[in-house]
């Protein structure tokens, strides 16, 4: 059995830019990378990359190929309130992407120097001040261990008795036959869900999603999906897929979770997400780059964990303001008020036909 410095469990953003990070500025830590991502399990994600998530590629001197963007690119967000029947639209910069192929790219930029580990983590064991790792097939050690596995993370599932609320994310993906859908659009509806839904255009296909609560997440799907098809006057048919998985919402500021003796949480695993939007990616590759500096200049766990924390206090306050935002937003009265002002929205011209 191979021990290694660290071992990340996790290939998503957060897990290859701290990967990346490390490695590059510390080539003689030896470094494992747990990848359980396979192209018919891929996250359910809208894959939009946010401005923030922009910033930090600019940052790091990095652009998108063109394979990993897909049309149509949006310029706006579509808000719809089923409930009340209200539409509006606001500005936003996002980039369309497939999400799959935005994962593939980060891991390649990994330095060779990482051992990529194609398989899946079953159990973690801490012993001896040594984690063991049992895998679908083989066995890792890890002097310190890494959580970049997302809202059902094993990390902290294993280690830390740490429990922050989530939904279930489901998305079912359409075939695009109706060129008049939204290209990008929030949806709200009380009926179904306290929290908030999506629909993306993404080249020939048109995708729904949501988060809705577990116990009852299908039924709540299928009769959302009833209601947009009413309202937007339009049946999107069977899907051609349909993907779901845990989605963390973090609801205090203690949600967001670091990590302790040896082990630490990147990215949703730690609670770095937005609660109002559920935009991750941007958080997932700042809190990877801000462990892999902790590391860099950290002698010893407590040093690392002591660095870590420290580095990402603007972080977790910022996303502790999305917990307010989304107090707002999932306020139907409060929703209903900024809708009907119009405040920040934009006025979608007429189309004249002749």
């Amino acid at each position: 059995m191979r021990t290694y410095d660290v071992v990340i469990v996790g290939a998503g953003p957060a897990g290859a830019f701290f990967a990346r990070e490390l490695a590059l500025n510390k080539p003689e830590i030896k470094i494992a990378l747990i990848n359980g991502q396979k192209m018919e399990n891929a996250k359910p994600c809208g894959g939009l990359l946010s401005p923030d998530a922009q910033k930090l590629l600019a940052k790091f001197n990095l652009t998108l190929p063109n394979s990993v963007l897909a049309d149509p690119q949006i310029f706006a967000v579509e808000t719809i309130d089923l409930g009340t029947g209200c539409v509006r639209y606001y500005q936003r910069h996002y980039l369309n992407m497939d999400r799959y192929k935005l994962d593939m790219y980060l891991l390649s930029l990994v330095p060779s120097s990482v051992d990529i580990i194609a398989d899946r983590c079953l159990s973690i064991e801490r012993e001896n001040e040594i984690y063991k790792l049992r895998l679908k097939n083989g066995e890792v050690c890890g002097l310190s261990i890494v959580g970049a596995d997302g809202a059902s993370s094993i990390v902290a599932r294993s280690l830390f008795n740490k429990k922050t609320y989530k939904y279930t994310s489901i998305q079912g993906i359409y075939k695009c036959e109706n060129p008049h859908l939204p290209h990008y659009s929030c949806i709200f509806d009380r009926k179904t869900s306290d929290s908030c839904s999506w629909t993306i255009r993404k080249n020939d296909y048109f995708i729904f999603g949501g988060a809705f609560k577990t116990a009852s997440c299908r039924e709540a799907y299928e009769k959302q999906k009833e209601r947009l098809e009413e309202f937007i006057g339009y049946n999107l048919g069977k899907p051609l897929k349909i993907e779901a998985c845990m989605l963390t919402s973090p609801r205090k500021f203690s949600d967001f979770f670091i990590g302790d003796k040896g082990a630490y949480l990147i990215g949703e695993a730690g609670g770095f997400i937005s609660a109002s939007s559920f935009e991750g990616i941007s958080s997932a590759i700042l809190s990877g780059k801000l462990l892999a500096d902790a590391y860099i200049n950290g002698k010893n766990h407590k040093e690392i964990l002591k660095l870590y924390k420290k580095k990402t206090r603007k972080l977790r306050l910022k996303l502790f303001l999305k917990i307010q935002k989304r107090r707002i937003l999932c306020s139907p009265f409060l929703r209903f008020l900024i809708m009907k002002s119009g405040i920040k929205s934009v006025e979608k011209y007429e189309i004249y036909s002749s």
